[in-house]
């Protein structure tokens, strides 16, 4: 199955709560002749109620709603004019290229019950598959379960991992695994951070100290910064996201459990909302189902008429 079709099917919960509705608004709006009329009230708040429910957001479906009514008299289709302002809000963030730092360091980061510790264990399967040598570090020294379960996903990812005593500072684990990276000529290097609240100011300064530490240890480090946010909270984990950039510089986003929510159209809110680019998407539990996020796939998935 190509990754198109992975993305389609991980969004089928989300194109169902909206897509009879949407196709509806679609024939009412294009029906006769507009190029001289513009869109109606009711398909206004029809589409506004649509792009809602979906968890778009309110500042990003103001921006829908506003392009669409602008533009609609000049006898566009309304579904076309959904989706390239969509595509709009994704184009308009910026999307760093690789700073060629060899090892590449990664911290992945956010709160506990996100997917945080197997979404390392599937980057570095991916990795691995698209020819890279990776090596996994466990800096959450306190839940010695983290450990164990990122162990066992390292081991079917067939990667080493660098992991401590409990209870060891995470900061001097990261710095042992650069170094240890280094010497076994390992890139990239995959950092997975103890879990923690955004609100808790001890955990955030300890993030603060890893990131110091990592920059220490390799030039420009972390080169990275993953926050992994859960795709089933929707508008709940974009709060979680302001406080985690401001205190650990994200970089990007990892939305897991795209397969399992009716809520899609966060990737949208994420993009609008907090200018970070989505990096990647779980669309389920197996190691290989983390996908590389691309924006025209998510568009032409959601609004594809025909599955």
């Amino acid at each position: 199955m190509g990754l198109f079709d992975r993305l389609r099917d991980s969004l089928a919960r989300t194109k169902e709560q909206i897509v009879s509705r949407f196709e509806a608004i679609v024939e009412q709006a294009d029906a006769g002749d507009r190029r001289s009329r513009p869109v109606d009230v009711e398909t206004v708040e029809a589409l506004e109620e649509l792009l809602i429910t979906a968890d778009v957001g309110l500042a990003a479906t103001e921006r829908i709603v506003t392009a669409v009514r602008a533009r609609a008299r000049h006898g566009e289709s309304l579904r076309d004019l959904v989706k390239e302002e969509i595509r709009r809000v994704f184009d308009s963030v910026a999307v760093e290229a690789p700073n060629g730092h060899r090892p590449r360091v990664t911290l992945v980061v956010g709160v506990n019950g996100t997917g945080k510790t197997t979404t390392v264990g599937k980057l570095a399967n991916l990795m691995k598959t698209t020819g890279h040598d990776p090596l996994v570090c466990a800096a959450d020294t306190f839940r010695a379960a983290a450990v164990e379960q990122l162990e066992i996903w390292a081991k079917r990812a067939d990667v080493d991992i660098i992991r401590a005593k409990d209870g060891a500072d995470p900061a001097a684990v990261v710095f042992d695994a650069i170094q240890s990276g280094k010497a076994r000529g390992r890139d990239p290097i995959l950092v997975d951070t103890a879990g923690r609240l955004h609100t808790r100011t001890n955990l955030m300064n300890e993030l603060d100290k890893i990131r110091r530490v990592a920059g220490r240890a390799a030039e420009g480090a972390p080169h990275e910064v993953l926050l992994v946010l859960d795709a089933t909270v929707g508008q709940n984990g974009l709060q979680q996201a302001r406080e985690f950039t401001s205190v650990a510089g994200v970089t990007g986003i990892v939305l897991t459990k795209l397969d399992g929510t009716a809520k899609g159209g966060v990737a949208v809110a994420i993009a609008h909302d907090l200018k970070l680019p989505i990096r990647y998407v779980g669309v389920g539990e197996g190691i290989g189902d983390l996908i590389p996020f691309s924006a025209q796939d998510y568009v032409d998935a959601l609004f594809q008429e025909k599955w």
